[in-house]
């Protein structure tokens, strides 16, 4: 008999695999045949992705080309509730362009009502991700991981699992929705569960983030684009005192990011202290990070750093969204992590075995507190939140 470990590592990729074939069968593939495209009459053109010139563009997949029509196609299908089975919740239910993408919730709430596990991860530079969602390391890929929400189950986000025609049918009967998928995707079975996954990864794509007043102070050369205090701040968020540019580095402000310049892909994930239940280092059972993967006993509680950028609007915070605001974030890290003195999840988290070595402690003053407060409001990006290229076409 396989060890629990590998029984999940295989059950997992049966998923992602199964999850594949679905994509290939309703476009007529073979198994096989899923890096391939039929046709594509678009152009090849140059896409612009209107980044500063100190940004590098994301890594894009050789079998999704970028084009503006593409993008397009993935911006109606983003805001589209046709797309849920009861026509009323799209992926920007959950993802909401003032809120960083993201809803604002501790707990996200599928589309029949099922209250999820976890936090709604911002999509602030999604294409820059190295690996998505909190804690499944084969999720690398933004086409992959949309069929999740889409078909998934356990649990229920979309809840098309089942009814693929149906939502094909749908979208095919659409005259302006035949005609873009035609026009992105050639005549010959253009509306397909595949091309549904390519169109709105190449939407996700274009959620971009590089014009917050750090920014410009940082990259642009205003100085007076942040305060003092943020200035201030920016040194102790860089300091070895508060540790916090281990997990949050680069231009993503984390440790799991990749672009067209990266000389390697680092996929990292974290056990922060943020539970230790009974002080064995355990976490909520159906919460328990990267572990619920590989069934590791070290890899307990261990998720992906996330972004910070637009994290003003990105509360609550953590992957079950159980700190409310970023003052009691702060809090957290400077005791090295987080007591819960009763109930079922009661620990000292700083004492979890299992705890990141980055995950110290430190002592802040009440300034010191409201300078790197202020440092990480520098990172908000009103342009990103407001963009109308990346708001709802309907």
């Amino acid at each position: 008999m396989l060890p629990r470990r590998w029984t999940s590592w295989i059950l997992t990729c049966f998923l992602v695999f199964c999850l594949s074939i679905s994509a290939e069968v309703a476009l007529g593939h073979t198994p096989g045949e899923f890096g391939t495209f039929d046709s594509a009459p678009e152009t090849a053109v140059e896409f612009d992705w209107q980044l500063p010139p100190w940004v590098p563009r994301p890594v894009v997949p050789p079998d999704n080309p970028m084009t503006a029509a593409k993008v397009e196609l993935g911006r109606h299908l983003f805001y589209e509730p046709r797309l849920s089975v009861t026509g009323e919740f799209s992926c920007a239910s959950c993802h909401v362009q003032g809120l960083a993408f993201t809803d604002g919730k501790p707990l996200s709430v599928g589309v029949t009502g099922q209250v999820h596990p976890r936090n709604s991860m911002s999509l602030t530079n999604a294409g820059y991700n190295s690996v998505q969602t909190w804690a499944n390391p084969l999720m690398q890929h933004l086409e992959l991981q949309l069929l999740v929400p889409l078909f998934g189950e356990e649990p229920v986000e979309l809840g098309m699992a089942g009814r693929e025609n149906e939502l094909l049918q749908t979208l095919q009967s659409d005259p302006d929705y035949r005609q873009r998928f035609e026009a992105v995707f050639g005549h010959e079975n253009p509306v397909s569960v595949r091309h549904i996954s390519l169109a709105i990864a190449a939407f996700e794509r274009t959620l971009n983030s590089f014009d917050s007043p750090y920014d410009r102070y940082r990259y642009g050369g205003d100085a007076s684009a942040i305060s003092e205090s943020a200035k201030r701040g920016e040194a102790l968020f860089n300091s070895e005192r508060l540790e916090c540019f281990h997990c949050h580095s680069g231009l993503n402000f984390s440790d799991s990011t990749r672009h067209e310049r990266s000389g390697f892909t680092e996929i990292a994930f974290h056990n922060t202290g943020l539970y230790n239940i009974d002080g064995t280092g355990a976490y909520p059972p159906n919460n328990t990070g990267v572990q619920e993967i590989t069934q590791r006993a070290t890899d307990m509680g261990k998720f992906r750093a996330p972004t910070l950028r637009n994290i003003q609007v990105t509360a609550p915070y953590m992957h079950d969204g159980s700190i409310a605001t970023l003052d009691e974030a702060i809090e957290h890290y400077a005791a090295g992590g987080r007591t819960i003195a009763s109930g079922p999840y009661a620990g000292v988290g700083r004492k979890n075995p299992l705890k990141s070595s980055f995950i110290n402690g430190f002592s802040l003053t009440d300034i010191e507190k409201q300078d790197l407060i202020a440092f990480l409001h520098s990172l908000t990006d009103q342009t990103f939140l407001s963009n109308p290229t990346l708001s709802s076409p309907f």
